[in-house]
């Protein structure tokens, strides 16, 4: 097998040879729930000097399409997990969950944490705001907000910190003071731990400003070596803290180059383009605004509350979901297409994969990126397809979207949080035409967008 499929499996290990460039080996020490390695992730190589390798996962809805219940579902599995080691407590959910999972089928998540357990829980941007969010719907009794790349013009962040191999490096957190000046404990979730750096990183920053005890990180895949788990050991006594880690999928990853990546020509695929008909949707009845916006010459629309990245209670999120109900079935109503795909925007994914959810059979659901990865179009390598275009919310960063195979989807449902005059969504568009998309939706949030444009033609 070539590119990023499994090439041998002895006993727990895995090789991965991304693009005959970089070899991968893997050996899987901890699976408690027996999860498929293949169904959680495959690999792909970034244009990225930092870390040259990525995990592409199967169940975050970033990088390729899914099920938007496998999605939710992934974050709960992690709720259970986080229940049975942490909390060391049994959870009547988990097989339930687990059939779920495993036949990827509609499941309403109920929030089976107790009240009693009321952590402050934190999702990492971009690729983990909604699994930080649909961990967060686990519990009864919580708060919930995730980190931002975003540069707010009224406020400062309470807390800073640095991804240092991300392409976007800085994450900032704008919440209200009394969220965190407490002792509760704090959760993180992200969606792969390799070296654990990032992680650390927050938690000296929280802690130099609001010391508490406990932190717990929470993570799809835990990939730390023994010098780096030493490290997390070292953290702890240093700052008298209790660090725990939870996961469903624990190893080691050893990566090796075998050739320069850099030299290589990425060829992607263009199509002839169809002219699309499309129509804006206006689902700002359904949500509340913040006073919050970016200093963005293009787009000053405030923030939505309901992405959680000014923090959301538990009793908010409850409401959340009665007005997410009442939306997805106006856009259930809208579909006239057999294959659909909601198509989240950089940090705004969660709302749009709990939509994508409860719209219906034949429905996928995945996001915008701000990630540059080679494309190879090979069975098993995970960007097979890719396009590029000014992100239509700030044109002073690319965006990407990948493994939007030509022809595939009847419709497209694009998620904004925020108003977007049309012409700045015109390089995204055409790439879709591109892709033969021949109906695209608009769906915004922020502020009314009633107009409606038919056979719209570049």
């Amino acid at each position: 097998m070539k590119n990023s499929q499994p090439l041998t499996l002895l006993k727990k290990k895995y090789t991965y040879n991304i693009l005959n460039s970089i070899k991968t080996e893997i050996e899987v020490t901890e699976n408690p729930y027996d999860l498929p390695i293949e169904e959680l992730f495959t690999m792909a190589a970034r244009i990225n000097k930092k870390r040259s390798f990525l995990f592409v996962s199967k169940v975050l809805g970033k990088h390729l399409p899914i099920n938007p219940h496998k999605g939710l579902l992934t974050a709960a599995l992690l709720g259970a997990r986080y229940l049975e080691t942490v909390r060391e407590t049994n959870c009547f959910e988990t097989k339930k969950l687990l059939t779920a999972f495993r036949c990827e089928e509609s499941y309403r998540i109920k929030a089976f944490i107790p009240e009693y357990i009321n952590p402050l829980v934190i999702g990492f941007a971009e690729t983990a705001t909604a699994l930080g969010h649909a961990f967060f719907d686990c519990l009864q009794s919580a708060e919930y907000f995730h980190t931002t790349r975003e540069e707010l013009i009224q406020v400062s962040p309470e807390i800073t910190f640095e991804e240092e191999h991300s392409h976007a490096t800085s994450h900032r957190c704008y919440i209200p003071l009394e969220m965190i000046q407490n002792e509760r404990e704090i959760i993180l979730v992200d969606d792969e731990l390799t070296t654990g750096k990032t992680a650390l990183n927050i938690i000296e920053s929280i802690h130099s400003n609001f010391p508490r005890r406990n932190y717990t990180i929470v993570s799809i895949l835990d990939w730390r070596s023994e010098e780096n788990r030493n490290r997390f050991q070292q953290l702890e006594q240093e700052l008298n803290i209790k660090i725990n880690v939870v996961s469903l999928v624990t190893g080691t990853v050893q990566v090796g180059k075998i050739r320069e990546l850099e030299n290589r020509t990425t060829v992607v695929e263009r199509n002839e383009s169809v002219t699309a008909s499309i129509e804006c949707i206006d689902l700002s009845p359904f949500i509340s605004l913040t006073p919050f916006s970016v200093n963005n010459s293009v787009n000053k629309s405030f923030f939505i509350k309901e992405t959680g990245r000014f923090g959301l209670s538990s009793s908010e999120n409850n409401c959340l979901h009665q007005n997410a109900s009442a939306a997805a079935s106006t856009l259930k109503q809208k579909r006239t297409g057999k294959r659909t795909l909601c198509l989240g925007t950089g940090e705004f994914m969660y709302l749009p994969m709990r939509l994508a959810a409860e719209m219906g059979s034949d429905v996928y659901y995945q996001s915008t990126t701000r990630s540059p990865i080679f494309i190879e179009n090979k069975l098993g390598y995970g960007a097979r397809y890719g396009s590029s275009f000014p992100n239509p919310e700030d044109l002073s960063i690319t965006h990407f979207v990948y493994n939007i195979p030509p022809g595939f989807y009847d419709e497209i449902f694009i998620f904004l949080e925020r108003k977007v005059e049309l012409e700045n969504l015109q390089p995204i568009l055409k790439e879709l035409e591109i892709l033969q998309i021949k109906l695209i939706r608009l769906v915004f949030f922020s502020e009314n967008r009633g107009e409606q444009v038919e056979n719209h033609k570049k």
